[in-house]
């Protein structure tokens, strides 16, 4: 069953990349006591992910922390050493990643896809939350292929 608006987040664990390296992170406690903006993306280095949707959170933090969000979180079904990487290669300081490497986290949601036809198995749909104190206030998933409604701009025009 896909998680909906009003929804408490499963209590899974994530693996936070950091500067000195991964460190596990149980979702209940990370996104607990403030406003986190999530999006989830197939995958770290892939085309549509690097070009728009990193990108776009990097570039709209400041008005998203204007308008309440306390921080900025991208998930993937990567490991946290590839999360890591590409934050660093995109500049992304503002984006806190959260490895979902085993899938845990998607499956918890349901929210997985079957990258299997393009050699990459199971991983996250494409999608963004509005997440308060744990419990989803938005939910925004996109269709197989397309990306418009998980972006930063449409999470800001709903704040």
């Amino acid at each position: 069953m896909t998680i909906a608006v009003g929804d408490s987040l499963p209590d899974v664990k994530l693996v936070k990349a950091t500067p000195d390296g991964p460190q596990q992170v149980q979702s209940s406690e990370y996104f607990k006591g403030k406003t986190v903006a999530l999006f989830s993306v197939p995958g770290a280095f892939t085309p549509t992910c690097s070009a728009r949707h990193l990108p776009g959170y990097v570039d709209k933090a400041e008005e998203l922390k204007a308008k309440g969000v306390d921080e900025i979180a991208c998930t993937a079904v990567n490991d946290a050493f590839v999360l890591g990487a590409w934050k660093n290669a995109n500049e992304a300081g503002d984006v806190t990643m959260l490895a979902d490497g085993n899938g845990d986290f998607a499956e918890a949601v349901g929210l997985t896809m079957d990258g299997s036809g393009f050699g990459m198995g199971k991983r996250g749909q494409r999608y963004s939350m509005l997440i308060e104190d744990g419990v989803v206030k938005q939910l925004n998933v996109e269709a197989p292929g397309d990306f418009s409604v998980s972006s930063a701009e449409h999470m800001l025009e709903q704040m």
